[in-house]
């Protein structure tokens, strides 16, 4: 898929190189098709923490230390930021990614500023902090060690159980009210999860990483995000079960989203895999999206509106409470702690020794 900034189009054209495969005792001396690869480009970035101020976020500071996921998640809603690098949405999304290779230098700057006015940072919230190229480059690591030092509160959330590495240095932040975590699983049905989610650990290894999140003694809620009618949307209330009896005190949903190329990948995977369902799928999709497959306005992209909103967002409440999910606060973090660098001139005078 093209991003919509492209200039040139292009179409696929066969202009007789591609060879048919070859029978069998047939020996194939043609040019063939790479298989998809992962290439990891290293980018330095200028600035490192972004801030907004939408209304239905609940933070106003994030961190990213990678552009584009590896886990390959169809509905993924960042998947439009690669049109900004002149690259496809789609395959390259997954499959051309960047480095903050300088991320945690530029935390360090950044917060060790006279006037940086802290609060708490949201982690991984574009594209996962630990997807898979994190087990090798380690950047999501020493961006942890950079807060963990400077007791500086975040929370982050993700697919990947490679965030248990990380407890050493989350258990005890999690103790001074300096850290959540939240863990995303869609549905518990591994077979719709391996062509939804490709890459990302599969939904039973979630629920394990919620547990040994817990036993840690770390807060973890669950989002269920996103809820995709008639596919994982019945499977909403047996999610919300299966990560309260797994430790999970706080749980959150969001309404499949659909911006720009997000849309056309989107119905493209529903053919391909629910193609008796596709269309009342997109009809109940645009049944809460006021006819369109999607809505920006902040009062409605993350939940939806009209009489299946209405219904879903009671089924949602209803669970919750039978759960017990959602009754203790762990949504203020603890910034009193926080150590800022001290600078020659924090000091009245210069130290002699």
């Amino acid at each position: 898929m093209q991003g919509r900034y492209e200039v040139d189009q292009r179409e696929v054209f066969d202009d007789g190189w591609q060879q048919a495969q070859p029978e069998e005792g047939e020996e194939h001396d043609g040019p063939q098709a790479d298989l998809l690869r992962t290439q990891v480009f290293e980018e330095r970035a200028k600035s490192i923490l972004t801030r907004n101020q939408s209304p239905d976020i609940p933070f106003n500071v994030s961190l990213n230390p990678y552009r584009g996921c590896e886990h390959g998640c169809i509905y993924c809603f960042a998947r439009p930021t690669h049109s900004y690098l002149g690259l496809s949405p789609g395959l390259d999304f997954e499959s051309r990614l960047y480095a903050k290779i300088n991320a945690p230098d530029l935390l360090l700057r950044e917060i060790s500023k006279p006037s940086y006015e802290p609060e708490p940072i949201a982690l991984g919230v574009n594209t996962d902090a630990w997807q898979p190229i994190e087990r090798d480059l380690r950047l999501t690591r020493r961006v942890i060690e950079v807060l963990a030092e400077r007791q500086h509160p975040f929370a982050a959330i993700t697919k990947s159980s490679l965030i248990e590495r990380d407890i050493d240095l989350l258990a005890p932040m999690a103790q001074r009210r300096q850290f959540m975590a939240a863990i995303t699983i869609t549905t518990l049905d591994a077979d719709i999860a391996r062509t939804l989610e490709p890459r990302a650990a599969t939904p039973a290894r979630r629920l394990r990483t919620i547990r040994t999140l817990a036993q840690a003694g770390i807060p973890v809620g669950v989002s269920i995000a996103p809820v995709i009618p008639f596919v994982t949307e019945p499977d909403m209330e047996r999610v919300l079960e299966a990560c309260a009896e797994a430790g999970a005190t706080s749980a959150s949903y969001i309404v499949l989203r659909l911006p720009w190329e997000v849309s056309p990948l989107f119905q493209g995977w529903l053919e391909a895999h629910f193609p008796q369902r596709a269309a009342r799928v997109m009809s109940r999709v645009r049944d809460m999206r006021g006819g369109k497959d999607y809505e920006s306005d902040f009062s409605q992209r993350m939940k939806g509106t009209g009489l299946w909103a209405d219904l879903l967002k009671q089924r949602f409440h209803q669970a919750v409470k039978r759960l017990g999910l959602n009754e203790r606060r762990h949504g203020i973090l603890d910034m009193s702690e926080f150590v800022r660098e001290k600078t020659v001139r924090d000091k009245p005078q210069l130290d002699l020794f």
